[in-house]
Parts: structure tokens; C-alpha cells; sequence
């Protein structure tokens, strides 16, 4: 049986909610723009929390947008660049996929489209409502014989298309539970990376804190190795709360702790960032078992054992001269370590500057600094018949740092014969 994917698209596929966008346009200069504005939002957020019917809050919405065809093209500009990260982030699943891809949504047609078509999402797969517009391009109204502009819309719809394939539904509002309620879905997933509406969040099959998490889940090939929300990062001691906004934008799943640390979080933490002053014993630091990188807020000389962390792996970035936009750079630092493997400026570990490479996989290799282990990585990958689209190495006294981009499609046994090398500290595959 094949699959058929149904995303929605107000703060789903797109980070926002498209006609509250809409009326802060058409309204630019209206001396109750605010107030109306509100009253919108609100009406959107009763709908999608199943506390007002989507007919009454649709017609109640489009009443007071005051647009026209002009205001829809500004829109679209604004929307294009309101995608959803993760999802952006993986177009080529939407390319590889796009036959098995629907939008499904209680927004419109006319903005829409537009938005989805740079994801090869073609026009047959978007069901959405469409506007009705007076002599003059001014919105009028819309199309009340469509059944996504009813109260269980969307439900309505998948009947009259009565599908027999395994369908999952990717949505943040009511109306997408709903399909699975109906029993006519097989899973619903809760999508939160815009907006986590609880009432919705607690019925569904899995709640996802971003696209990359559906793909995970379902076995599906993905942009990143691993999901940032799975990404466990420990804030430790008196930190800006503009170091936890940068880290919590990424995506991170972040506990922020000013004292002990229960021991069975430090074994699951990927990440740490430590205020400026925190003393971290090699005793710690030993049951961080898949800890990758410190990021410390000020000098961490005589706080962190350099040459241990290099050691186990764990690469130290820091600010020596305790600068005062240190709240924003050591996260922004170790964000670029994470996404691209890049560890310029580290205090312990050879400095390598690097950018993501498309349309390939990154394997970064952390060993000892002994002869011929640069011969037994390229060796593994002759045996796979591997082709290396770039390769970097740099090397201190103690580790050597590698880093492989490799095709798309390679044999996955190849990654455990990375890891098998002697000598081998860490092993990552980045995305």
C-alpha cells in the first residue's frame, strides 16, 4: 500500500497564520489596525483549538480584511519567506516526493500555490479554498460550496476523495485532528515548531517538533542525520536569557539548571553551555557520554580540562577576553559546530572553517594523532566504493580531525567500519 502525506499550512507549512499576515498588509495604515489585527488572531486560535466553529470564524475572518488581488501579491512575497525551517530545509524530499504530497487547508488557493510551487508540489495536490473577488480585485468573499470552508472541512474532503492509501496528516490545529478522529487517517502528528496548541497536541499520534522529527520517526530520508529536537542541551549557571533565545530558536531541547544536574541528563546531553565562572571536573564531565561540545561564556582556562575533552572528543569553544557579546557568540559558534562541523577558534581542537556541501553527507572522524589513520579512513571508503566529493584534515598534538563529504547513496555498513578504526575517538555523521 503507498503513502500519501497531508500537510497543512497555516503555521505548518509556513511559520505563521496567512490571512492574520494578510490584514496586518491590507491595513497598513487604518487607524484601528491593532485592534482588528487581535480580533483576527483571535478567531484563528478558537478555530484551530476546536473552541469555535472554522465556518464562523472563516466568514467572521475574511469580513474584516479589507484586501485586494494587490494585497495577495505582497503576501505571497512575505509567506516565501515564512516556510517553515525544517521544512526548507528538506525541498529535496519535497522533489522526490511530490506525487505522494498534499496541502490540505482551510487558507486559499491564491496565496497558497505560490508558496508551495517552489516545492515541486503541483497545483492537483493543493486543496484549499479560493477567494471571490469583486469588479474592482477586491476580496468580496469566497467560495461557501467548497466543504473546507465548513466546520469538518477537511473531513468532508478526504470522503468525497476516498483514498486507500496509508495517509498521514502533519497539522497544528483542530481541524487536523479531526481526520484522525474520523478514523479516515492513519496517524496525525501534532506539528509545534511554530505553535504548540495543547488541547491539539495531547490527542495526537506523535507530537512533532519539527518536519525533520516526522522523517526520523517514519524511517524517511532527511536533510540532517538526527533531529534538532532530539539534540539534548544542558544550560548550566547564570546565563543571558539571549544565549537560551539563540539556542532555543535552532531547535534544541533545552534544560536550563544554576545547580546539580541529575546524572541520567548528562548522559543523554549532546551540548553544553556554561556561564562564565562554572568549574567542570573530569569526574563530570566523564558521565557526559555523548557530549560533543562545551560552549563556554568567558575563559574556560583552569574551569575545563582542555586536553581530557579533546580526549573524549569534546570540542571547547570559549571567550578568552570575556567580550561582552560573548551571550551571542559562543552559541552562534556552537550552532555552526553542530550544522557544518566547524571548530574555528577552539581552544582544544584543530581548526577547520567549513561550509555545508549540497546534495551530499558529512562524516566527521575524531582519532588520535597517529601515522596511517588517514590511510585507513580512505581505505573504508575505497572498499564501499565510496566517492569523496571533499575532504578536509588538520591535526594538533593530541587528535586529528576529519572531515568527509561523501554521495548521497553509500552502504551504511561503511559507517561502522569508521567507527572500528583504532585509534577512533568519535564518530558523527553530520547530515
Amino acid at each position: 500500500m503507498s503513502m500519501k502525506y497531508i500537510i497543512d499550512f497555516d503555521s505548518t507549512f509556513t511559520q505563521v497564520e496567512a490571512l492574520d499576515e494578510l490584514v496586518r498588509i491590507s491595513l497598513e495604515n487604518h487607524p484601528e489596525k491593532e485592534k482588528i489585527v487581535k480580533e483576527i488572531e483571535s478567531l484563528t486560535n478558537a478555530a484551530m483549538e476546536g473552541r469555535l466553529s472554522f465556518t464562523e470564524s472563516l466568514e467572521r475572518r475574511v469580513k474584516l480584511l479589507h484586501a485586494n488581488k494587490k494585497h495577495l501579491g505582497q503576501l505571497v512575497k512575505v509567506l516565501k519567506k515564512k516556510v517553515s525551517q525544517s521544512f526548507s530545509r528538506n525541498s529535496n524530499f519535497f522533489k522526490k516526493h511530490s506525487d505522494q504530497i498534499f496541502i490540505v487547508s482551510g487558507g486559499f488557493k491564491e496565496f497558497i500555490t505560490p508558496v508551495v510551487a517552489a516545492y515541486h508540489i503541483p497545483p492537483e495536490n493543493i486543496f484549499a479554498n479560493t477567494f471571490l473577488f469583486d469588479f474592482d480585485g477586491n476580496i468580496a468573499g469566497y467560495d461557501k460550496s467548497n466543504p473546507l470552508s465548513e466546520e469538518g472541512g477537511k473531513v468532508k474532503l478526504l470522503r468525497q476523495l476516498n483514498w486507500k492509501d496509508d495517509v498521514f496528516v502533519i497539522g497544528d490545529g483542530y481541524s487536523d485532528f479531526q481526520l484522525k478522529e474520523a478514523g479516515i487517517v492513519k496517524k496525525f502528528y501534532a506539528f509545534t515548531e511554530n505553535i504548540e496548541r495543547a488541547a491539539v497536541a495531547e490527542k495526537a499520534d506523535h507530537v512533532t517538533p519539527s518536519f525533520d522529527e516526522f522523517l526520523y520517526v517514519n524511517k524517511l530520508p532527511m536533510a540532517i542525520s538526527y533531529p534538532k529536537n532530539r539534540i539534548k542541551c544542558l544550560v548550566l549557571g547564570e546565563v543571558p536569557a539571549e544565549t537560551i533565545d539563540i539556542l532555543k530558536a535552532e531547535g534544541y531541547s533545552i534544560r536550563h539548571k544554576k545547580a546539580e544536574v541529575e546524572e541520567k541528563y548528562l548522559k543523554d546531553m549532546g551540548i553544553l553551555v556554561a556561564g562564565g565562572g562554572e568549574k567542570l571536573t573530569n569526574k563530570w564531565i566523564e558521565k557526559c557520554t555523548r557530549l560533543k561540545v562545551i560552549g563556554y561564556l568567558g575563559n574556560s582556562k583552569g574551569q575545563v580540562d582542555h586536553e581530557y575533552c579533546a580526549r573524549r572528543g569534546i570540542v571547547i569553544l570559549d571567550d578568552k577576553r570575556n567580550n561582552r557579546y560573548s551571550s551571542q557568540f559562543i552559541p552562534k559558534r556552537v550552532i555552526d559546530f553542530v550544522n557544518t562541523g566547524s571548530t574555528g577558534f577552539s581552544v582544544n581542537f584543530p581548526d577547520i572553517q567549513l561550509f555545508e556541501l549540497a546534495g551530499a553527507h558529512r562524516f566527521i572522524h575524531i582519532h588520535e594523532n597517529k601515522p596511517g589513520i588517514m590511510a585507513k579512513i580512505n581505505e573504508v571508503f575505497a572498499r564501499h566504493h565510496i566517492n569523496i566529493l571533499a575532504q578536509y584534515l588538520k591535526t594538533n598534538d593530541q587528535i586529528g580531525y576529519v572531515i568527509t563529504d561523501v554521495n548521497e547513496e553509500y552502504d551504511k555498513t561503511v559507517i561502522n567500519d569508521l567507527k572500528k578504526i583504532p585509534h577512533t575517538v568519535k564518530f558523527r555523521m553530520l547530515y
